[in-house]
């Protein structure tokens, strides 16, 4: 089996791995800092056991989330060394920035949240849960940037050796690709605690079972879902299309499946793209749809794959293509399933319509497979390059680390992550079988329950 192949593969399983708890986590930060602003205005300390409650779900995430991004990061080193080599004087600034966030911000004053609310007071308290919000939050931001600069390089020069150089720092934190990246990440990440809190509280109501609680987490779950939902689609997925349509052309086209170049090019809801004949079968399209969201003009020209050398399409056209239309598909169920959520609780029926409970508890994967597909979106998108348009991804491999060895590698973590998987699960289930009526608040020798 090719070497280039399995180091591909190894990266793709670990970090599609981990990066189903830091999503959760930078959700779930800003909704415990809302439930402490609602303990704190309310004077209802069941919203401080709330906030308890899923601080230590965050805390958990977080763990895992260390655990499985330590790996990923060596990996730079291991197998993509001359990805490293040439392009780490670059994002070596980034990387460690988040390291510095992540572990050091964020992880402290978790650590202050989880232990110290009677030693800090509400007010400080409400404070060590902003920090963590921060620190997710800006953690996310220069990851983000990382793969910003991959996307559409800024800010560098190239020495003699072939090797990038950092020329602005400023220039990297101010790329035109990363504000709407950005944007679009972390309120995916929004989404998923949303759809995650809603799906417990809604649990919890079923069962009977801390229903109080469950009826605090299903109304904020929805109103907050519905929001980050319709702002996932506008303007944030807006703003990324467009940033497409002007740094990644083919990347677009290939999205859609667009294979000859169109005035007035249409918005495929579902087709099938079929590469040897380079035409989309069986395609549902609304009519110059693509034009204007791209152009905001009905009859805007968008080059097809046709206009662009073979060899610079994506890898996986396939792929990529039902990648980005599941993301989009689960967007707009989003919008609806939460839409029907404000409504009915709005007319105060959302608590006894026990059919929409049982959709919103068996929703809470989606989120997981919609983030998973929009990164999958993201990085199938820029190949065949590494750094688009400067390193070829091929070029960035460790080619002295054999198939063997990567496959050896690939087995293992795949066997560890199994057990981390079903540990983490074990916890999580325990966590929530307990639920918050029975977070205990230590404070100066005495415990209250």
């Amino acid at each position: 089996m090719d070497a280039f192949l399995i180091h591909r593969l190894q990266f793709a399983f670990t970090i599609m791995f981990h990066y189903l708890f830091p999503q959760l986590t930078m959700g779930l930060a800003l909704l415990i800092v809302i439930l402490k602003i609602q303990a704190i205005r309310t004077g209802d300390d069941s919203f401080n056991r709330s906030a308890r409650f899923w601080a230590k779900i965050f805390a958990l995430n977080f763990a895992v989330g260390v655990v499985t991004g330590i790996p990923m990061e060596f990996q730079f080193g291991t197998n993509w060394a001359r990805f490293s080599a040439f392009a780490g004087g670059v994002i070596g600034q980034t990387l460690a920035l988040e390291g510095l966030y992540a572990f050091f911000l964020e992880s402290t004053f978790l650590g202050l949240f989880l232990f110290g609310e009677k030693k800090l007071g509400p007010k400080l308290h409400l404070l060590s849960a902003i920090l963590v919000f921060a620190g997710s939050w800006v953690s996310g931001f220069f990851i983000i940037a990382t793969n910003a600069w991959m996307q559409n390089p800024v800010g560098f020069f190239q020495e003699p050796n072939g090797t990038f150089q950092l020329a602005s720092f400023w220039a990297l934190l101010t790329n035109p690709w990363l504000f709407w990246q950005y944007l679009h990440n972390m309120s995916g990440a929004v989404v998923t605690a949303a759809f995650v809190m809603s799906s417990i509280g809604a649990y919890y109501v079923l069962s009977g079972k801390n229903s109080e609680y469950g009826k605090k987490f299903i109304r904020l779950g929805v109103i907050t879902g519905l929001i980050v939902s319709v702002f996932q689609a506008f303007p944030s997925g807006d703003g990324q299309g467009k940033n497409l349509a002007k740094y990644q052309p083919i990347t677009l086209a290939a999205m859609e499946g667009l294979f000859e170049t169109e005035h007035g090019a249409g918005l495929t809801i579902i087709g099938q793209p079929d590469i040897e004949n380079m035409k989309l079968d069986n395609p549902i399209i609304i009519p110059n749809m693509l034009s204007f969201l791209t152009y905001n003009r009905w009859k805007a020209e968008v080059k097809g794959l046709k206009e662009y050398p073979r060899e610079l399409w994506p890898d996986n056209i396939p792929l990529l293509y039902y990648s980005y239309h599941i993301m989009v598909g689960l967007g707009t169920i989003f919008i609806g399933i939460m839409s029907v959520g404000v409504f009915l609780l709005w007319r105060k029926k959302i608590f006894s319509a026990r059919w929409f409970l049982w959709i919103l508890m068996l929703s809470f994967p989606f989120p997981y497979i919609a983030n998973t597909t929009g990164w999958m979106t993201a990085e199938l998108g820029r190949q065949p390059w590494l750094i688009y348009g400067l390193l070829k991804t091929a070029e960035g491999f460790s080619s002295n680390v054999s198939s063997g060895n990567a496959l050896f590698t690939l087995i293992g973590f795949s066997g560890l992550y199994l057990l981390v998987g079903l540990l983490f699960i074990m916890l999580v289930l325990k966590e929530i079988n307990h639920g918050p009526e029975h977070i205990k608040i230590k404070s100066a020798g005495k415990e209250m329950s």
